[in-house]
């Protein structure tokens, strides 16, 4: 299969407060800045300009993802089974307004979802992520009590979001997201639910 079903398939990434540096988050979003002004250098045609740009992208994630998989700031309160409970539920009640959850995957200071927007529905993913980290935060809140200063972000605000190409890529996704726990050598409870979520079909 070359197509993906109609509508807007998102590779979304976001993380806790705290899991980066500042200055490696600079770092990395003035490399991705740099990367996507040569994108758009002349003499390049459509397609090349957007392979390019797509390059950009998946220079950026790899070198985000390396970072938080390391884990070497920040907290780590995902590794906690409750909390990784209500962000696994939370991903998929999205359903409910019209997404597909097609895979995620929540690690100790991040998490990675594959989300479907089906054509014509008429929903935002921007607002819909906003108002998941809104709930999840309340929530993951009760639990930490004290851990967490009530001043401070439980979420890193925003999110990266990468639109899956093809059907092609999408598999390759899904994969690296499903055996993410296993890359890192996680204990085995991260393997199983609710660290780790695929659709069976779609």
């Amino acid at each position: 299969m070359n197509a993906l079903p109609p509508g807007e398939t998102l590779f979304v990434t976001f993380r806790l407060a705290g899991s980066l540096c500042h200055a490696m988050g600079r770092q990395l979003h003035a490399d991705l800045q740099t990367n996507m002004e040569l994108s758009r250098a002349g003499g390049l045609t459509d397609e090349q300009q957007q392979l390019a740009h797509q390059r950009a992208q998946k220079r950026f994630f790899a070198q985000l993802d390396a970072e938080l998989d390391r884990a070497e700031v920040g907290p780590t309160y995902l590794e906690k089974e409750k909390l990784a409970e209500i962000v696994a539920g939370e991903l998929l009640m999205l359903e409910e307004q019209g997404f597909w959850a097609l895979a995620f995957v929540v690690l100790p200071n991040h998490v990675h979802a594959v989300l479907h927007l089906p054509a014509g529905s008429g929903l935002s993913i921007y607002k819909s992520l906003k108002l998941l980290h809104q709930r999840t935060a309340t929530q993951c809140r009760r639990h930490l009590r004290h851990q967490l200063p009530p001043e401070a972000d439980f979420w890193q605000i925003g999110s990266y979001e990468y639109p899956v190409q093809d059907a092609d890529e999408l598999t390759r996704i899904l994969a690296y997201v499903q055996h993410h726990a296993q890359r890192l050598r996680l204990p085995p409870r991260f393997h199983d639910w609710p660290y780790v979520y695929e659709m069976v079909k779609w």
